[in-house]
């Protein structure tokens, strides 16, 4: 199997210490390369420079495989700098070509500043998910976030909570449930599985009184896709369907807006929680959590996400080709 790609990030975040501390902790079981300045990393980091992806594998015995990005300006912890914005985006379209033509076996992302790309390259995508996804021509990305705990997708993103409404229709929700369908099969190795719907209203619209989306809207998505063999419960009160007996039901867990589904996970999993982007071409991660700027350079970044980021990316990688 291919080595991961695992891009920078924002450099004045914890991305670039966080990949040494991975380095140290899980290289020789999840493979991986770094792609960034090395001038951004940790001082006394070990670092083997490589040329290409495939160097990556005997190199990370040496050091942190590194493939050089050399970045203009200067670094200063916790405060973005506007002249890095372009090569922090110039790392992750190299990445994804990358993984495209099979030198890397998945992409692993670290965090990024969405207003430090906007401001100094002008960056006009809502994230790294939306990017990717105008990266590799998908119609439509999925968010995962999943942990040993629960996974879980939102149907709605990045957007305000009045304007899910509008947004929520029935091909985005047919379209993400197939997604994760499809995905929990081909990467997670579940051979039949059991997806929980949760409704847009409190008490899943209690029959109308609170709401007619779960009847108008989600009921009758729901039942098209139980015609086509899909085993999914729902629409469900959100409040009733995170608890450990009613995570057991299920597999995947699809939410219908942003926090109706994060809480949940960062509640029962804050530090170990993986980014997951469904409906990509290639396989993307991701730790779930940002910059942490007021940390960075201080040593006091946890690297467990951005470690289970790395091994679920191997897993998956090695889910496809077996």
């Amino acid at each position: 199997m291919k080595p991961i790609a695992l891009t920078c990030g924002e450099p004045a975040g914890v991305g670039p210490e966080l990949a040494a501390m991975a380095w140290r902790e899980i290289a020789a079981t999840s493979p991986f390369f770094w792609m960034g300045d090395p001038a951004h990393l940790p001082k006394g980091t070990p670092v083997a420079e490589i040329n290409d992806a495939a160097e990556a594998k005997n190199a990370v015995r040496h050091g942190l495989p590194v493939l050089r990005h050399t970045f203009a300006g200067a670094l200063t912890h916790g405060a973005p700098n506007p002249r890095h914005a372009a090569d922090v985006i110039a790392v992750i379209a190299r990445a994804v070509d990358l993984v495209s033509s099979g030198a890397a076996s998945a992409v692993c992302t670290a965090p990024i500043h969405k207003k430090a790309l906007q401001d100094g390259a002008g960056f006009a995508y809502p994230g790294h998910t939306e990017y990717l996804a105008a990266l590799a021509g998908a119609d439509l990305a999925v968010m995962m976030l999943a942990s040993d705990q629960l996974r879980v997708v939102p149907v709605t993103i990045h957007i305000p909570l009045t304007d899910v409404p509008a947004q929520l229709n029935a091909d985005l929700l047919r379209d993400t449930i197939r997604i994760t369908h499809a995905a929990l099969i081909r990467d997670f190795g579940v051979t039949a599985p059991r997806l929980a719907v949760a409704g847009l209203n409190p008490h899943a619209g209690e029959g109308g009184k609170m709401g007619r989306e779960e009847i108008d809207l989600i009921a009758p998505v729901l039942e098209t896709l139980r015609a086509e063999g899909l085993q999914i419960a729902g629409p469900l009160s959100a409040d009733t369907m995170f608890h450990a007996r009613a995570r057991a039901g299920y597999d995947a867990a699809i939410a219908m807006y942003h926090d109706q589904a994060l809480i949940p996970i960062k509640t029962l999993d804050f530090d170990r929680g993986v980014n997951v982007t469904l409906g990509l071409p290639f396989i993307r991660t991701s730790p779930d959590h940002g910059t942490a700027f007021d940390i960075a350079g201080q040593g006091k970044a946890n690297p467990a996400s951005l470690i289970e980021a790395l091994k679920l990316a191997t897993r998956m990688a090695a889910a496809r080709v077996s």
